[in-house]
């Protein structure tokens, strides 16, 4: 339990950090969308790659992420179903990443580790989510966020115009060849990779000024159904699919729930930030989700084990 509060904590200093730079005023007025840009272009890919590249292939199937990946399917598959009649695609595209796209980064890894034990359970998700769930979700950003139909070639194209979907593929090629490439060669992209985390929670925080995530407005209902699906719906599907379709129990059961009721990541507000498309929505859902996330997984650390 002090490890769900200790990786809370430090995402709220970070981020308080940001919040307080904005109010001062420091940092200048588009300093929001400077750093959104760095991350998204440079210190996101330097990451991906340099985790991607140095991870061990071999632990990505198992019944446990076969678990998450469906219940990320549902949770996002619902947000789609409800919304896009009323919603702009590219809204609704970023809502649907608030409802299933997990922080497993800087919370899943070292909750990973105090609360389950062993913290290479979050290495599946990790992957899952930088080769398929990232990839796919900023093509169709790609497409829908332009307002026209894009030619064939340059909708097959998408994935390599993305630094970010670049940074994956490369780092999974060097995996899959078995490369061990020298500590030289990956300092520049873990010193870079660094700052990915840091720079966007404080990039969230900047924009938390004059936010009011617990207000009414036009994207109220949005936001609140992409926070309900995150944290109750996403585990509770995770829970049934592994406890009745894979007979998961015990330990294994457990990290597949706890993994599944992260919050959104923060990435997903440098993206809307990018294509500058539902960035409140994205702001206020990774707000919401992150501080309910706390008691949920509190409940679901009493209930399962």
């Amino acid at each position: 339990m002090r490890a769900v509060l200790t990786g809370f904590a430090g995402i709220w200093l970070v981020t308080l950090a940001g919040y307080l730079a904005g109010r001062v005023g420091i940092l200048g007025p588009e300093a929001t969308t400077l750093l959104a840009r760095l991350v998204f272009y440079l210190a996101a890919p330097a990451l991906l790659f340099s985790t991607l590249a140095t991870s061990s292939l071999d632990k990505v199937f198992s019944p446990a992420l076969a678990v998450f990946v469906l219940s990320t399917l549902v949770a996002a598959a619902l947000y789609v179903a409800i919304t896009l009649p009323r919603r702009p695609a590219a809204e609704v595209t970023i809502g649907a990443l608030c409802a299933s796209y997990v922080n497993a980064g800087n919370l899943g890894l070292p909750i990973a580790a105090y609360v389950l034990g062993d913290a290479s359970l979050v290495v599946p998700v990790l992957l899952f989510q930088l080769l398929i769930a990232t990839p796919t979700g900023l093509a169709v950003l790609d497409v829908t966020a332009a307002g026209h139909r894009p030619a064939p070639l340059r909708l097959l194209s998408a994935p390599l115009r993305n630094p970010i979907s670049v940074a994956c593929l490369c780092g999974l090629v060097v995996a899959a060849a078995g490369w061990d490439l020298p500590p030289e060669v990956l300092r520049p992209f873990d010193l870079v990779g660094g700052a990915a985390v840091p720079l966007a929670l404080i990039a969230l925080g900047l924009a938390l000024r004059g936010s009011r995530p617990f207000a009414g407005g036009p994207d109220a209902p949005q936001r609140y159904l992409a926070v309900a699906l995150k944290v109750v719906v996403q585990p509770t599907v995770a829970w049934a699919i592994g406890h009745f379709l894979f007979h998961l129990d015990g330990h294994a059961l457990l990290a597949a729930v706890v993994l599944s009721a992260l919050p959104s990541a923060q990435n997903l507000f440098v993206y809307a930030t990018r294509y500058d498309r539902a960035t409140g929505l994205a702001r206020d859902a990774i707000v919401l989700s992150t501080l309910a996330a706390v008691p949920a997984l509190v409940i679901i650390a009493a209930l399962l084990t």
